[in-house]
């Protein structure tokens, strides 16, 4: 992935204002592949999850919303980086933010949304929430420098000029969002006084890891009897196969044990897909996929096959929206529904 960089306007890249080192970055913490630091910057703190939920429009009341066209229940699912960054001495908020939204503009991001800490009620004041983000350990401790006030003293209520933007960055049809903020320390906080703190939030897309769970002969007898179906996400194919393959087995495993335990149960398997690709390929695609699971049980377990009809819906039946790789992730199932 091509690196987006900061184009900051010093030479000094290891350097403080004063020509001394500066200090080391919270342990274990590095920038984001895709995004570099302001030049110079201290990571002060950091923190991932591998898959989360973000609402980074939540700040704005509907009367902003509404003004400004925005959705502010937008809910973006994936890959999720938060970034602590304290800037070398002298430096401002205006001058590191101009520094990210410039580097943003030119990769082709787009931007969202942009306020300022006055702004009423449409963005945040004082440190934002990245204070209490390092205040209540959120952030391990141990992903936070050391220093002697606290690394969430970067980000305290005494911070201002907050400045805050949304930037949508659009790659092989998947939506990363950026957020960056950053806000001027007053002179007088210890080890980040007379600089900029600095805090970026980035939401990449990624499919949900399925099939962790596989759903047991218990729970499908149990959804099949509630709702008349029930969708698997054990069962896995290659990217427009229909072979299916071999990790299926667990939840194949689990499927014979229903059939088994309950000698009239008859089924359709039905394939779904999410909207990647033309219509009648993906119909084929999908019923190829529901007979793959058929022939499996029929000639591998020995299961009847008058007890199974094969079909296919391609998109026609989603459980999530298709605008994003999470929501077409869960899109892409089997489901046993009852004859």
């Amino acid at each position: 992935m091509l690196k987006i960089a900061i184009a900051a306007t010093f030479l000094a890249a290891a350097l403080s204002a004063h020509g001394q080192p500066m200090p080391a970055d919270a342990k274990g913490g590095s920038d984001h592949p895709l995004l570099s630091r302001y030049t110079g910057s201290w990571l002060i703190g950091w923190r991932t999850s591998n898959f989360a939920e973000v609402m980074p429009l939540q700040m704005l009341t509907e009367d902003i919303a509404k003004k400004k066209k925005l959705d502010m229940n937008l809910t973006v699912e994936g890959e999720l980086t938060e970034l602590f960054y304290s800037s070398p001495k002298g430096r401002t908020a205006l001058e590191v933010q101009r520094n990210y939204e410039g580097a943003l503009k030119k990769a082709g991001a787009s931007l969202v949304y942009t306020c300022t800490g006055d702004t009423n009620w449409g963005c945040f004041t004082g440190g934002g929430p990245a204070s209490m983000l390092l205040w209540n350990s959120v952030v391990p401790r141990e992903q936070q420098v050391k220093v002697e006030g606290g690394a969430y003293t970067a980000f305290n209520a005494t911070a201002q000029n907050l400045r805050m933007s949304l930037f949508k960055l659009t790659r092989a049809g998947a939506d990363t969002y950026v957020t960056v903020y950053s806000v001027d320390v007053p002179k007088d906080t210890e080890d980040f006084g007379d600089s900029a703190s600095t805090y970026v939030q980035i939401v990449q897309p990624k499919a949900m890891e399925t099939g962790k769970v596989t759903v047991d002969a218990n729970a499908m007898s149990k959804g099949l009897h509630a709702e008349g179906k029930i969708a698997l996400y054990g069962l896995f194919f290659d990217t427009g196969k229909s072979e299916i393959k071999p990790e299926s087995k667990a939840q194949l495993d689990e499927m014979v044990k229903l059939l088994q335990a309950s000698a009239a149960l008859k089924v359709f398997v039905v394939g779904h897909t999410d909207n990647q690709g033309a219509l009648d390929a993906n119909l084929a695609l999908s019923r190829a996929r529901a007979q793959a699971v058929v022939d499996a049980l029929v000639k591998t377990y020995k299961i009847d096959a008058k007890r199974f009809a094969a079909a296919g819906v391609a998109n026609y039946a989603p459980v999530a929206s298709n605008a994003s790789e999470a929501g077409r992730a869960k899109n892409r199932r089997v489901e046993l529904v009852l004859q």
